[in-house]
């Protein structure tokens, strides 16, 4: 188990005054089976009320306006967390037997259907049914194909886009982690298992330091159902452990970008973001 403390830094320089602006924020992790939240806050500048809910899907977000004049707005998330690794435990469930499991619960089955962000490439469905053939579990199935995703494409910034497509991040054979998350889960609902989009934070060090600051950022990675609900990270070919942070759930990123609003004023910004994680145990 770790102790990791991250600093999540995000916001907007415009090009004049805004008049308002109106914002959702994803930023806070939430406590679950395997981390515990010890403190989680957001400071926002201008200062404002902030509204807090969770979501459909089960994310943290913070909403809030700003209706004064205002040339910046900068949101700074801090939160202490508890991590503990999730070890892949397959469950020998049977293809039969999943789909029935499926069919009984929205939370599943919602996660079969494609988005435009999640429709997989012709070659990804055709992977991932040469795999599943292979296999009478589909856990285990589910996690050759995100292994297989994992050594296809190459992590590279600059190739793809905030609203690049999995099947954009498969023909460049390049993306960042979101797009290698899109990638896995259209190769998982190709083949009957329901998977979701995960967001969060990473530690970049798997041996870190206690008390040394580095320098991180948020991190994508996928759930796959099998019987129960398990974690994989295709970006690193890893399975969830100590050092990922899970902030928020959802079909696909659409559900949980870590800031999303309007406003009123000049179409020119910059946006500006800086994360720090600091592991304190």
């Amino acid at each position: 188990m770790k102790r990791l403390r991250i600093e999540h830094e995000t916001g907007f320089r415009y090009g004049g005054d805004v008049s308002a602006s109106y914002n959702e924020a994803r930023m806070l992790p939430g406590t679950t089976e395997s981390q515990f939240v010890l403190s989680a806050a957001l400071e926002i500048e201008p200062s404002t009320a902030v509204n807090t809910y969770v979501d459909y899907f089960g994310t943290r977000v913070s909403a809030f306006d700003v209706l004064s004049p205002h040339q910046a707005l900068t949101i700074t998330a801090r939160s202490l967390v508890e991590v503990r690794p999730r070890p892949i435990e397959h469950t020998g469930i049977t293809w039969d037997r999943l789909a029935v499991e499926a069919a009984r619960s929205l939370e599943t089955v919602e996660q079969l259907t494609q988005t435009n962000r999640t429709r997989p490439h012709p070659e990804v469905a055709e992977l991932a049914a040469s795999y599943a053939a292979r296999h009478d579990d589909p856990g285990r199935a589910a996690h050759e194909i995100c292994v297989a995703i994992g050594d296809a494409v190459e992590y590279m910034h600059g190739v793809t886009g905030v609203h690049s497509t999995a099947i954009d991040a498969w023909e460049a054979r390049k993306g960042v982690c979101q797009d290698m998350a899109h990638i896995a889960i259209g190769a998982l609902r190709s083949v009957g298992i329901p998977a979701r989009y995960v967001s969060g934070y990473l530690h970049p060090r798997p041996q870190a330091e206690v008390g040394v600051a580095v320098t991180g950022e948020s991190h994508a990675w996928v759930e796959w159902f099998a019987g129960e609900w398990t974690g994989f990270d295709p970006t690193n070919n890893i399975e969830i452990g100590d050092r990922h942070v899970l902030v928020g759930r959802g079909r696909d990123y659409n559900d949980v970008p870590p800031l999303r609003g309007v406003y009123a004023g000049p179409f020119k910004s910059n946006l500006h973001v800086k994360v720090t994680i600091t592991r304190e145990a």
